[in-house]
């Protein structure tokens, strides 16, 4: 199934006997599950394996697909949720069985089995990557990181921010340090490369130009945005849009 709305779509933690997998066409996920979160861009997606809570909030207006495997098929699939990048082969796949009747697959047609298979095959066969970004779980500075996430060129330093949170900035940067793994500027830093990912996938073949997606992201020097991309990544910008990969890159958990 593939789904458009105009208003960001919550959904609260739950579970259910189908395994699903899920993900953006456009924008960002925030995903909850029993065993960890992420923010996931578009280029990737979550396999949710049957019986696990979780739960999801986009950024922004939502617009995102979801496949529902029966518990049957899920014996080798992955047992635990995971972040998976999502394949020319699996989106185009995807594309195909939302348009079936009901989005449901007729077991008697040989065709829909086939797609059915391939999407299979793709969930069972990608790398798992660790891309995420920890959200940390105090309501103070979760409205930190939302704030953050809402507006990547958003300047504003620990002081700034912990005022506007009603914390002291000593508690913020303790606090965020402790329940994320990385300090604010850091974990800042983290989200600004996923966004640029996203950017990067959005417009594929044709990726937007990196100064645009530097300036998106609050970057004056596109060349410091370059810098930190490729000290993240292992690949500048233009590479990666190109497909050269991030095998190197150390943005996982």
């Amino acid at each position: 199934m593939r789904i458009a709305q105009p208003q960001e779509r919550v959904t609260a933690a739950h579970s259910h006997a189908s395994g699903q997998l899920f993900g953006a066409m456009r924008g960002l996920l925030s995903v909850a599950a029993d065993s960890g979160q992420w923010v996931v861009p578009a280029s990737h997606c979550v396999w949710m394996p049957p019986h696990h809570v979780h739960a999801l909030r986009s950024h922004g207006p939502f617009a995102g697909w979801s496949v529902y495997v029966d518990e049957a098929s899920c014996g080798s699939l992955p047992a635990a949720p995971c972040v998976m990048r999502v394949s020319g082969l699996l989106r185009e796949a995807v594309r195909r069985a939302s348009t079936w009747d009901d989005g449901a697959l007729d077991a008697l047609d040989v065709r829909q089995a086939r797609v059915a298979g391939v999407i299979l095959d793709e969930i069972a066969a990608a790398p798992h990557e660790p891309f995420g970004l920890p959200l940390p779980t105090d309501p103070r500075l979760l409205r930190v990181a939302r704030a953050v996430l809402d507006d990547l060129a958003d300047e504003r330093g620990v002081e700034a921010l912990a005022a506007w949170a009603g914390v002291s900035p000593r508690t913020l940067a303790r606090r965020f340090t402790s329940e994320t793994g990385f300090t604010p500027s850091a974990w800042r830093q983290r989200a600004r490369i996923l966004r640029a990912l996203e950017l990067l996938a959005a417009s594929q073949p044709a990726s937007q130009p990196v100064t645009t997606i530097a300036l998106d992201l609050g970057y004056d020097n596109v060349s410091a945005f370059i810098a930190m991309f490729k000290r993240v990544m292992g690949v500048t910008p233009g590479r990666y849009g190109g497909g050269g990969g991030s095998q190197s890159s150390n943005i996982g958990a």
